[in-house]
Parts: structure tokens; sequence; C-alpha cells
């Protein structure tokens, strides 16, 4: 198995179909590889490959994330769409391993998010898990500032000042979402 970085002009045509495929999200699944270059101009894949070079696992590492906590801007990079080709084979486990050796050895400060159903995978790759925090954060739609469906915010590589503020997030200490207009 091989562990690969690419940027989205560096995936194939047929990498973009897969791992949309994989992803699973039907508001994409007619996207076209160069809509999907361009919805994910600011990211990085990383990706296990398979002795063929086939995708077994992938992570979107998303570098247009910031949250406004106590009036202050944070830049993340932010862990998305982290998802195997096949259940139960140790790909995401391994990928995650790969992953945040990296993000470490690079020195990105690197967040995630996740459900509480997935906590068991994450301990697993011993990635430090600030539970029921996610909702926190807080994201504004059409109707007003919403909280994350997420519950979970995953620390891949950060600073001890960073993840005590993410660590002191609850009701009225929230973070927004700020997205670029």
């Amino acid at each position: 198995m091989n562990y690969q970085i690419k940027k989205p002009g560096e995936l194939t045509d047929s990498e973009t179909g897969f791992i949309l495929n994989l992803w699973e999200v039907p508001e994409w699944s007619e996207m076209t590889p160069s809509d999907f270059r361009t919805s994910f101009k600011d990211s990085e894949f990383h990706l296990l490959l398979g002795l063929e070079g086939e995708i077994l696992a992938v992570i979107r590492l998303n570098f247009d994330f910031v949250l406004e906590i106590s009036g202050k801007q944070y830049s993340f990079a932010e862990v998305v769409g982290l998802v195997s080709a096949q259940e139960k084979k140790g790909y995401e486990s391994q990928l995650v391993r790969s992953f945040t050796e990296n993000v470490i050895q690079r020195n990105l400060e690197t967040i995630g998010f996740c459900f509480t159903d997935l906590r068991p995978l994450y301990h697993r790759c011993d990635i430090e898990i600030l539970e029921d925090k996610a909702k926190a954060i807080l994201e504004n739609d059409e109707t007003g500032w919403i909280s994350s469906e997420d519950d979970d915010i995953l620390i891949f590589n950060t600073s001890e000042e960073t993840k005590e503020l993410l660590r002191q997030l609850g009701p009225g200490n929230n973070a927004y979402l700020i997205t670029k207009e």
C-alpha cells in the first residue's frame, strides 16, 4: 500500500469520479471532473492506494476553514470526507495514521469533526477527541446561526493554546464558521 497526496488538478477524471462515488453526496453525483477541481480548489487529497494504484481510502484536507472564537479568527486545515473503498479492512485507520504524521511534520493546525459513532475509529488511531464540543460551532444559513451537525472535534495537530480554546467551547462560548462571500 502507498500513501500519496494529490492536489485537485493532479487527480485523474476516473479518480475524481471514484471519490465522488465513495462520498455518496447526492448533490455531487452529477459533478464533472472540472466542477470537482473547481469546487475543491482549496483542498488536497490524501490517498491510500493499493498495489494497482486503486484508491483504498481518501481524506480531503480543506484549507478554506476559518473559525471566529472570542472575536479572533483562527485558520485551520479541516479534515473532511474520510472514507474507505471497503469496510473492515483497516484502510481508514492506516490512512488516518499516515495523514496525521504528515500534518504534524508539516506543522499544519488541523482539526476535524465526527459523530459519536465514529469515536472508536479515532480512538484506535490515537486522535484526541473533544467530545460534544462541535455543537458549539455555529454556521450561518438562510435562517441564521445553527449548530454543527457533528458531535465531536478531532485534534490532528494544533498548538496547546488552540486546543485549550476549543476545549472551552460550549453553551455561551461558541465558535462561528466564517465563510467567504
